[in-house]
């Protein structure tokens, strides 16, 4: 009988592919708990204020906190009055990395925050809606005594969000105000070994800018990458699963063209699945080491998008080709109710990517955060998402209950049959609904692992005497589990080398014994109309219009 491996396969073989891919999944999160660290990095800075002792501002000059060639610096805002420094005089310097560290291409990111430390005073609060106008340059070197240039330059403006938590009376001046962290900056690739920020706030009373900010004592800053020794251990997870992918689709694809049939739609989105998880696998990120690629980010944005707007695409075509009889299956236009909400939503995030990477690309600076309109726009975008997301696993369970019930329709024909017979169909409905089911579970566990990950603040458990990155070991796990998915379908609805291009057992009948009152054969399937198919379910339920 003609039919995919998951249905010729023995049952001893079947067993201990499930039991090779369980364990390539454990070592998936393995890899990422126990061996790779966390998979980013927190520095903390506090911004030296240096003076500006030229009369003429000069737009190449750059302000080092610390070495050889450090500004003149003040500690206080009060030595700056003592001094009759101005404001607009008063630059504070960062410079990424700490001293004697150097940034590495391996840290593939860097993202700053940025926190304002404000004292309260009764004649200097912050206003309401209080705007906080930021004049600031991002320069580079690769060697400690050459000279900088610049990489970025941008006025940019950051609303206050600031509490003060006791009473506002004269005695409680000079405590600080309890403000959130505001977005600052995101460079899309680590290139260089030093980075050096200028902030100025400049004051403009007639203009009203930096007026109403209270009284600002220090900037912070936190710079966030990823650990070169995380993107060591990602690089060589995807550079291992780009060939085991490839070479699994190409073998797929080699046998169903081997059918005297043409493929069906089944086949085709297994392809397409096929397709887009190499997509994704291709590790395009080790050009990021010798190459300044600020691109990669969004690229790897776009890359993820494609494939799961193709797996759950596929997850909805592979329930409905269960469903529908043959007049209807085997046509991508019947989905078209299912698949164009998954490509519009996918559509929208990609336009909501572009407007904050895409922006940054040429602005480092640029936050779709830091406007009212572009924070309320971010988060209904974040909300919508994820209830489309919840919806989408209900909708997803609701299709595999009407499989399930399709399927148990079916089985009322099976004590009708020989043993052997019914012993094999039985067996064959059993691998399929354990497979719809794990289907189920890798979803499930893709939010579920998202949930830790975002509760456990730490990313860190402690098992013993040894330490578990619970972050990385979710980010590896959950990209293992999807490799192993889709290596698992396209191995287990190959077709079977038993018998290629046999296609007699669609038109055969099924019969059996119907008991002493009854003398007629009864049939799962019926010769009416010819039914092509990768298996043998899904060729029975095919026919459920005729019956």
């Amino acid at each position: 009988m003609a039919g995919a491996i998951i249905e010729n396969m023995s049952t001893k073989k079947l067993v201990i592919v499930g039991v090779t891919l369980l364990l390539f999944q454990a070592f998936a999160f393995m890899v990422g708990g126990l061996i790779a660290p966390s998979p980013t990095t927190a520095v903390h800075y506090l911004a030296a204020k240096c003076v500006d002792t030229s009369k003429h501002r000069q737009e190449t000059k750059w302000f080092m906190p610390w070495g050889q060639d450090q500004c003149e610096k003040i500690r206080s805002f009060e030595e700056a009055m003592a001094k009759k420094i101005e404001a607009n005089n008063i630059v504070f310097a960062v410079h990424i990395p700490l001293h004697y560290n150097e940034m590495s291409p391996w840290f593939q990111f860097m993202l700053v925050i940025l926190q304002f430390d404000i004292a309260f005073k009764m004649y200097n609060q912050i206003v309401d809606g209080a705007l906080v106008t930021v004049d600031v340059g991002l320069a580079y070197r690769d060697d400690p005594t050459s000279e900088w240039t610049e990489m970025a330059h941008s006025l940019e403006q950051r609303k206050l969000n600031c509490n003060f938590t006791t009473a506002k009376t004269f005695e409680n001046e000079g405590r600080h105000y309890e403000c959130d962290v505001l977005p600052f900056m995101e460079v899309g690739s680590v290139a260089h070994k030093y980075y050096l920020l200028n902030i100025r706030l400049p004051v403009n009373e007639r203009k009203k800018i930096n007026v109403g900010i209270g009284e600002i004592r220090d900037i912070r800053l936190v710079s966030i990458h990823q650990n070169g020794g995380f993107t060591k251990v990602w690089f060589a997870m995807k550079t291992f699963l780009t060939p085991s992918i490839l070479i699994i689709m190409i073998w797929y694809w080699r046998r169903i063209t081997l059918l005297s049939r043409p493929p069906v739609l089944l086949e085709k989105v297994i392809l397409a699945l096929g397709i887009s998880m190499t997509f994704i696998n291709i590790p395009v990120e080790w050009f990021s080491i010798g190459f300044n690629w600020t691109w990669m980010l969004l690229f790897g944005d776009i890359r993820q998008g494609i494939f799961y707007s193709m797996l759950l695409s596929f997850w909805i075509i592979f329930c409905g080709e269960h469903l529908m009889d043959q007049t209807e299956r085997n046509r991508f236009s019947v989905y078209w109710k299912q698949v164009v909400p998954i490509v519009f939503g996918s559509f929208c995030l990609f336009i909501f990517d572009m407007c904050e990477r895409g922006v940054q690309l040429t602005n480092p600076f640029y936050s779709i955060w830091a406007s009212d309109v572009g924070t309320e726009l971010a988060m209904a975008f974040i909300i919508v998402a994820g209830i489309c997301a919840c919806l989408y696993f209900l909708f997803l369970c609701f299709m595999v209950f009407q499989v399930f019930r399709n399927i148990s329709g079916k089985r009322t024909s099976l004590p009708a049959m020989s043993k052997a017979r019914r012993l094999h169909y039985e067996g064959l409905i059993f691998r399929f609904k354990f497979l719809m089911l794990v289907t189920l579970f890798c979803a499930a566990m893709t939010v579920i692992f998202f949930i830790v990950s975002q509760v456990n603040d730490g990313g860190q458990w402690h098992w013993g005497e040894h330490r578990v990155q619970v972050n990385s070991a979710f980010f590896t796990g959950i990209y293992g589990m999807w490799n192993l998915y889709v290596f698992a379908i396209m191995f287990l609805y190959a077709p079977s080398h038993k018998r290629y291009g046999d296609e007699q057992s669609s038109g055969q009948c099924i019969t059996g014994d119907a008991g002493a009152n009854s003398g007629e054969d009864i049939q799962l399937t019926t010769t009416i109309t010819h039914v092509d198919g990768p298996t043998e379910i899904y060729k029975m339920i095919g026919k459920s219009a005729q019956e």
